[in-house]
């Protein structure tokens, strides 16, 4: 065994590591200008494309009529980085870019001028969570702990968007451990973080464990975002950062080589700023891992184009339940979203889906036995072997601020002991019933009304879907008037509905026209922004 806690590199030193390969990214962009918060620009043209409403077919397009490249690509979404993420507003949603983004970015081009683009991902570039593995990168949860621990190699959901071509541009900021360090930990901070800020209204909550994906994608920091959920990490973020986010059934994306939170609930998914582009994305991260036997459960659907399932006819006889009944400016912009499916030809049927008095949460009892899996998976250099090790490093390094919110959840989970008969029989007696259950209240629902899905307001879903292991997409629905913060909605069905649950999303979205990009809802916070034709009136 190696030695348990290895002191790190002084963090001053690993702040100039990550300062350079950011500076190396983006060297070539020293004279570059952008036009305006959605107007990136190459080196030696404006950029033909707005990248803050350009999604995966646009780009796509660019490319193949070689209006663009993806080298083109990559440094207009560094320089956009660079602008908004690093200075200008410090969305402070990207961690880190891979030092290979402009080399892999290449290597797409020169495959698709030789024929060998790889579908709709190739060239794209993509942003993943910081507790998703990646060679060469550390993945560190948020944690300071974790701020040297390289994996051995790629995590499986990585090796799917390599093999479908698209680019890995870098890490995305989240709230420390995907939210289970303590109780009362703002959404999107962590220890080596810091805040993430979400671009629709700074004042507010970016969301969820992955408010940094939802930041990233929502101010165009990359083309799409890969967030992970165990009980609305995807959903939550995706409603405050107005995007489209697909949580799967558990099983369909590989959880191999992800820090995890609870093996029962934890799943990967698409976190974009349309339909179409999480359809995509999905197709790309699906497959079955020899590694994590659960994704033999998505035998029946393995090689699913999801973008094929979009229609807008797919609302057209459908019956919708209603599980929500929203009050104020919320509800108002509910009720528009139901008329919306409505005029699409659906159904809408009210109904009940009892979400509360389910058995006790089974996160605390897996996380710690789940944790150490993981870190047992790491190369011998790795500085933690176990959750005891990074509870006892975070009190020994609290003066760096490893701690700042507590680590409650850690240290309760780290007490847990599933060897003990009693604990591991309330333990699973709590997961099968709570997952049975969980289920029951959904199926009978969609069951007894004969319903192709049911509608929440938000992330309402969240819960008791991630009880289920049932997947939600949600969709944004509009702004509120009082305040233009986002609000949207989320379909739930059953276990592998994913393709039908984006068919009826995508119908809705082509109707409803409801986007907007932040720089249109929030213009104030990019004003200052140094996109070339910057305010004088702002500050130096």
């Amino acid at each position: 065994m190696h030695q348990s806690v290895v002191p790190p590199r002084p963090r001053s030193a690993f702040r100039i590591v990550v300062l350079a390969t950011v500076l190396v990214s983006v060297a070539a962009l020293a004279f570059t200008t952008l036009g305006a918060p959605s107007e990136a620009t190459g080196r030696h043209r404006p950029f033909p494309l707005d990248l803050e409403r350009a999604s995966i077919p646009q780009i796509r397009e660019a490319l193949v009529a070689r209006r663009i490249t993806s080298e083109e690509l990559v440094e207009a979404y560094l320089e956009r980085i660079r602008t908004l993420n690093t200075n200008g507003p410090g969305l402070n949603a990207v961690r880190v870019v891979t030092r290979d983004a402009v080399a892999q970015a290449k290597q797409a081009d020169q495959d698709r001028r030789k024929g060998r683009a790889r579908g709709p991902m190739h060239g794209i570039p993509v942003l993943i969570k910081d507790n998703i593995d990646l060679k060469g990168l550390p993945t560190t949860a948020g944690a300071l702990a974790l701020e040297n621990s390289y994996p051995a190699k790629d995590a499986f959901l990585v090796t799917r968007l390599k093999a479908a071509g698209a680019i890995i541009l870098g890490k995305t900021n989240l709230t420390e451990f995907a939210n289970f360090t303590t109780n009362g930990m703002p959404s999107g901070y962590s220890g080596l973080g810091g805040q993430v800020l979400n671009p629709y209204d700074v004042s507010q909550t970016p969301s969820g464990s992955s408010s940094g994906s939802g930041s990233a994608a929502a101010a165009a920091l990359a083309t799409v975002t890969i967030g992970t959920e165990t009980s609305g990490s995807i959903l939550s973020p995706s409603a405050a950062n107005s995007l489209v986010g697909v949580k799967p059934t558990v099983g369909l994306v590989s959880r191999t080589g992800v820090v995890p939170i609870a093996a029962s609930q934890d799943t990967a998914g698409p976190m974009t700023r349309t339909v179409y582009d999480a359809a995509a994305l999905l197709t790309a991260l699906t497959g079955i891992d020899p590694e994590d036997p659960i994704t033999d459960t998505s035998s029946g659907v393995v090689g699913t184009d999801y973008t094929r399932a979009l229609s807008s006819t797919a609302l057209q006889g459908k019956r919708i339940g209603v599980a929500s009944t929203p009050t104020g400016n919320q509800g108002v912009l509910f009720t528009e979203a139901l008329d919306v499916l409505r005029a699409q030809g659906a159904t809408v049927v009210p109904v009940t889906v009892n979400t509360g008095g389910l058995p006790p949460s089974i996160l605390t009892y897996e996380f710690k036995r789940d944790l150490n899996a993981y870190l047992a998976r790491l190369p011998r250099s790795a500085p933690m072997d176990t959750l005891d090790d990074v509870v006892r490093y975070n009190l020994v390094h609290v003066d760096e601020g490893t701690i700042k919110f507590g680590q409650t959840q850690l240290v309760a989970s780290n007490d847990v002991d599933l060897t003990d008969p009693a604990a591991k029989a309330e333990y699973e007696t709590n997961r099968d019933t709570g997952i049975a259950g969980a289920r029951e209240r959904i199926d009978s629902v969609l069951t007894a009304e004969n319903l192709d899905a049911i509608v929440f307001v938000g992330s309402g879903s969240a819960g008791i879907g991630a009880r289920a292991q049932y997947p939600s997409v949600a969709v944004p629905i509009g702004y509120d008037p009082a305040n233009g913060r986002p609000v949207g909605m989320s379909f739930l069905g059953t276990a592998y509905t994913e393709a039908q649950l984006l068919a009826l999303a995508y119908d809705y979205e082509q109707a409803s026209l409801k986007w907007r990009p932040p720089s249109q809802v929030n213009p104030s916070l990019f004003r200052c922004a140094d996109f070339g034709d910057r305010d004088t009136s702002c500050a130096p």
